[in-house]
């Protein structure tokens, strides 16, 4: 008897569950146009309820609370959609680490950070306004520099393994260099305050990643490797 009491699970159907991907879809799109229109502190879970037309219970027992809401949000923009596979197994950063010609790496990082700008500059900008408000917001803030940092620096001790490094720099220094070229806020001062377009700032970043952290090319053209 309770080998078969064990054995039954309960039963969700497609249609249930389509039904609560909808919902949960609705609530972080009022969530985003909530936080990005009005920033964090001003955002209440009522108002956004009242937008995603749901009941305010519906949203906590969702998310919990509004810096959950914010993170998860943060989660799906960076991301691209709600899995929880980090960005450093995501295919589009891999291709960056296995790309063999240093120049089309850097050259593609600066292409997805662009890509990514798009997506979480103005969320991220919420984010950054709203940490010193909000010791959990703090918390995903911090989260978010440390871990944009270790993905560039994994890029960068990819080509010092290969010999592309700049024998003028270590890996701290061209980490360094690195994320401050991509960093949102280097995106914010020229995109956003500037107006730059993004394609400028592409090509701005990848010629400045380039020229900085490789080796110096030789006469001809072609980069000098480490002997």
């Amino acid at each position: 008897m309770a080998a078969d009491v064990k054995s039954k699970r309960p039963y969700q159907s497609p249609r249930r569950r389509a039904q609560a991907a909808a919902t949960r879809s609705e609530i972080l799109d009022a969530a985003q146009r909530r936080f990005e229109g009005n920033g964090y502190a001003a955002t209440t879970m009522a108002e956004i309820a009242k937008e995603a037309g749901v009941a305010l219970k519906t949203v906590y027992l969702a998310f919990q609370t509004k810096s959950g809401l914010l993170r998860t949000l943060w989660n799906l923009l960076l991301r691209g959609d709600e899995s929880d596979q980090p960005v450093a197994e995501r295919r589009w950063y891999l291709d960056v680490l296995e790309e063999e010609d240093p120049e089309r790496r850097l050259r593609l990082n600066a292409s997805n950070s662009t890509n990514g700008k798009r997506r979480i500059s103005a969320i991220l900008e919420v984010i950054r306004s709203a940490a010193a408000l909000d010791p959990d917001v703090a918390t995903l803030w911090q989260r978010i520099q440390t871990d944009y940092h270790a993905n560039q620096r994994a890029i960068v001790e990819r080509l010092h393994e290969r010999g592309h490094l700049n024998p003028a720099l270590d890996i701290e220094r061209a980490t360094d260099i690195l994320w401050t070229l991509n960093h949102p806020n280097t995106w914010q001062l020229l995109v956003v305050d500037r107006g730059w377009t993004p394609e400028q700032y592409e090509q701005w970043t990848g010629d400045l990643a380039c020229e900085q952290l490789l080796r110096p090319r030789r006469a001809g053209g072609k980069q000098q490797r480490k002997r």
